[in-house]
């Protein structure tokens, strides 16, 4: 019930705030700021956020909790080949932080629609908004404890 109200409080945000990236922190972390010079490792599950207020697996995740057949962490540096919305919100976290990130369709992927639809790997239909349960494990090549 509260993952549900906070949901919706993230939902009403956005809306409020436009094209804004909200980024919601569930874990805040002890490192650095992430900043565009590095790249990065982080554990991501990808969300359709509904307009109820509710999410809707994307079928993409890197945690084994969430439908991944492993854990398998996903590398980037922001600005390099990322959609705008993800670039926005993690340059807003620390290393060591997780949060949900809040991406309106603008800055996600807009009037295109992402993979395959029916099962088949992930989907996520033309002019979704998005939330991405993001983790920032560190820097690519660091291990957790240098934070």
């Amino acid at each position: 019930m509260l993952t549900s109200l906070l949901l919706l409080m993230s939902l009403i945000a956005c809306v409020v705030l436009g094209n804004d990236v909200g980024v919601e922190v569930q874990t805040a972390g002890s490192g650095p700021p992430v900043t565009r010079a590095n790249r990065y490792t982080s554990h991501v599950t990808l969300y359709i956020q509904n307009s109820d207020g509710t999410k809707t697996p994307s079928g993409w995740s890197t945690r084994t909790a969430d439908g991944a057949p492993q854990d398998q962490p996903f590398s980037f540096q922001p600005g390099v080949g990322l959609i705008e919305g993800w670039t926005e919100g993690v340059l807003k976290m620390n290393e060591g932080e997780r949060s949900w990130l809040s991406v309106p369709s603008a800055k996600g992927y807009g009037e295109r629609a992402m993979g395959s639809p029916g099962g088949a790997g992930f989907y996520i239909p033309a002019n979704s908004d998005l939330l991405f349960d993001i983790e920032i494990l560190g820097k690519e090549g660091y291990d957790k404890q240098d934070l």
